[in-house]
């Protein structure tokens, strides 16, 4: 099978499910063409079967701004029509479920229809709960889509929900490599970002005003006055200023590492005791997936489709959002008593595994691809 590709290319959890997937694919003998503005982060070339063309947005004087949905489109009916691409498949509503809708309708004269599958993966259908003037073009765009998934149960059932959508959106849940994502798997450099005896605390977010960075500090600021701890902070986005301020103000400046975007992240995660993930909402939350592979122990929020990822007592512990008290106290309770955290790490990675293979999901993925075509 032939298959189109199109994701945001950034280090967000979309686009690294989107890369894992269509690398999955191409090593079950798929083409796979991935089309974007940018190379995904987590895609390495050159590698079998496995293609990438760039999107680039024209500029004209009278554009307010380059007019990325239909370069997009464009791309996509190019690249469908040379390489003979059986489908489409887009993560993201917005624009990407339009532009793949366009680029059907553009590359139907030959009398072969290509289809379009869209993944939702949660802020594009929270974006129109933010600005409703995008509910008609997202539910228009859901409804056009010949197969329509979704990452959690809590995402399906919002979507049908708040955009009125009336058809069938298939709840297909991310997944991780348990060969790539082990307990084992820190790299040397990794092994030197926490000295004997600090637990090193890990957080993993694009820093948005979602995932509550301030929360992170505070629960961090309450567990190092307890024990010996090490705060590490990967990824990037527009709260990392208010991160490395708000570090410096409760006094640990020297305790918080921030790494960055790293592209490896499955060789600095093994060597966290906790990932806090305090956010408002994760639609999923694939940090917690991937930190949980690796043994580690997820303390985090009861709120959107996290608790269908981290069961509350025996991976991790879930409070109610801005409950920063009660973050501190349950990660306290694990990184004091070594057998519980054991047992949690353990029970981590068994669930991370055996819930959430890569197989067995890429295998549904492809059924859907199937029943779709035919």
């Amino acid at each position: 099978m032939k298959i189109g590709i199109t994701c945001y290319p950034t280090y967000g959890g979309s686009g690294v499910v989107a890369t894992e997937l269509g690398l999955a694919l191409a090593e079950r003998g798929d083409e796979v063409h991935f089309i974007s503005y940018d190379l995904p982060s987590r895609l390495a070339l050159p590698r079998p079967r496995v293609y990438f063309h760039e999107v680039v947005a024209p500029t004209y004087p009278l554009f307010v701004s380059p007019p990325y949905t239909l370069a997009l489109a464009t791309k996509m009916a190019e690249v469908a029509e040379r390489a003979g691409l059986d489908l489409l498949h887009v993560h993201y509503a917005l624009p990407h479920a339009i532009s793949g809708i366009l680029a059907r309708e553009m590359s139907d004269g030959n009398g072969v229809r290509m289809k379009v599958v869209t993944t939702l993966h949660g802020t594009d259908i929270t974006i129109v709960g933010q600005d409703r003037s995008y509910l008609p073009i997202t539910r228009w765009g859901i409804e056009q889509s010949d197969a329509v998934t979704a990452v959690s149960r809590y995402l399906t059932e919002m979507t049908i929900r708040e955009l009125g959508v009336r058809r069938t959106v298939e709840t297909i849940p991310n997944f991780v490599d348990p060969k790539r994502y082990t307990p084992d798997g820190a790299s040397s450099f990794a092994r030197t970002l926490a000295s004997d005896g600090e637990a090193a605390i890990v957080h993993v977010s694009n820093f948005r005003p979602v995932k509550r960075i301030g929360d992170v500090l505070e629960v961090f600021d309450r567990i190092r006055r307890r024990i010996p701890a090490r705060l590490l902070l990967i990824g990037d986005g527009p709260e990392r200023s208010l991160a490395e301020r708000l570090a410096r103000d409760l006094g640990f400046e020297d305790r918080a590492t921030f790494l960055g975007n790293v592209v490896a992240i499955e060789t600095v995660l093994p060597v966290g005791k906790l990932l806090l993930l305090p956010s408002d909402a994760e639609s999923f939350g694939l940090a917690a997936l991937e930190a949980m592979a690796c043994g580690v122990p997820v303390i985090g929020t009861a709120a959107g489709g996290l608790p269908e990822v981290v069961e509350d007592g025996a991976s991790g512990f879930l409070k109610p959002v801005g409950d920063v008290e009660g973050m501190a106290e349950a990660a306290l309770e694990l990184l004091t008593d070594a057998d519980r955290w054991a047992r949690f790490s353990k029970e981590a990675r068994r669930r991370a595994v055996e819930e959430f293979p890569t197989r067995e999901i890429v295998s549904r993925y492809r059924k859907l691809y199937e029943e779709t075509l035919g």
